[in-house]
């Protein structure tokens, strides 16, 4: 099943992230560096296994939650709306919310991780401490999390009945988070190379948070075209074919710029997904260079389409994008650019985030 959503052109009037490298300016900065803020971390409180991961804080849950001063200091940032009212709603999305909360609450029986420990706590200790009012949406369908509150916000402004969206999304590591990664054994000592065809895939994972603010208004970005679409075929595998990965980049084609279009994809290091996405690129886009950057950042799971639409929007105003940060080649296709590249050839982006349960979704984003 395709989605198509947009009928209306939205700006993004402003946008922000928080990463382990810092702000969007700093993170994007540091990226065309090729830094990397993974770094080796216990896998379990009991396991020697270092695994991947990117920081911005201890990783033992806390009270008040540590997600809750950073995602303040950031939401500071977006213009002064009285956001939660009608006319402007905010759009919430995470692929966990609260989980630290909720698992310390279980494990410890202290009713201080209560207030924070599901999704609706979690999103009302946020909607206290920044006044919003009733109007806020919840969304969260595991890593296309983020991109799902974007066109959520899209056909509220589609059908006018909304004047400006808040969007924030935000992911804060647990150890209920790292262990289940660990789990599933794709979390492991090798450090992620998006992209890299080799023997093992692994992917990192990292703290993030960003928001953005949409609008009908006149302004330099704008989000040309958005598509969501679940492959139905397997509640973690994707298609061997590559259908979701063409199928979700189809519905934007009728929109790309006559400049052409480079891609941020998903890119977590995972061979199987990441060899798909990557020919379903290079057959569609076969002059795009596809890039990642979670071999420096990780993943920042749910909130991964906001955090790198925000270094998308700052590689575009600077006018340099960084190169596929973390893995050397050979890749798995020839579109894959290791260099960091400049954004004045192309006349916009798509951005790609594919999810557990065969979940895709994809923005083309132009510039003025």
């Amino acid at each position: 099943m395709v989605s198509h959503a947009g009928s209306t052109q939205v700006s993004i009037d402003a946008c922000d992230c928080l990463t382990a490298l810092g702000d969007a300016a700093s993170t994007c900065e540091r990226l065309k560096k090729g830094e990397v803020a993974l770094k080796p971390h216990p896998a379990l409180e009991n396991d020697s296994e270092p695994v991947p991961l990117a920081l911005t804080g201890t990783l033992e849950p806390t009270t008040p939650p540590r997600w809750l001063k950073p995602s303040l200091e950031l939401l500071k940032k977006a213009p002064d709306e009285p956001w939660g009212t009608a006319k402007y709603p905010v759009v919430i999305s995470s692929s966990n919310f609260g989980i630290d909360q909720m698992l310390a609450a279980y494990t410890t029986g202290e009713e201080r991780y209560h207030g924070s420990a599901t999704p609706a706590h979690a999103v009302q200790t946020l909607a206290e401490a920044c006044g919003w009012g009733p109007n806020r949406f919840i969304v969260s369908n595991a890593c296309v999390s983020a991109q799902l509150a974007m066109i959520q916000a899209q056909r509220l402004l589609e059908s006018s009945l909304a004047e400006r969206v808040l969007v924030f999304s935000f992911d804060f590591l647990s150890p209920f988070v790292v262990g289940g990664f660990y789990a599933l054994k794709i979390l492991n000592s090798d450090f992620p190379q998006p992209y890299a065809d080799r023997e093992t895939g692994s992917i990192g994972l990292g703290d993030g948070a960003a928001f953005a603010v949409l609008s009908r208004n006149p302004a330099p970005y704008r989000i040309a075209a958005a598509a969501c679409l679940s492959e139905n075929f397997h509640m973690t595998a994707n298609d061997s074919s590559g259908a979701g990965f063409r199928g979700v980049l189809a519905p934007l084609a009728d929109s790309f710029p006559r400049q052409g279009v480079w891609v941020k994809g998903h890119g977590t290091g995972t061979l199987e997904a990441g060899r798909l996405e990557a020919e379903a690129v290079a057959w569609q886009l076969p002059d795009s260079p596809l890039v990642s950057w979670k071999g420096a950042l990780g993943h920042t799971l749910g909130s991964c389409g906001l955090v790198e639409l925000a270094i998308v929007l700052e590689a575009m105003r600077t006018g340099e994008v960084p190169g596929n940060v973390g893995a050397e080649p050979p890749y798995f296709t020839s579109n894959v650019h290791r260099e960091n590249f400049s954004a004045k050839d192309f006349g916009g982006v798509v951005l790609l985030s594919s999810a557990f349960g065969g979940a895709q979704a994809a923005h083309l984003v132009t510039r003025d």
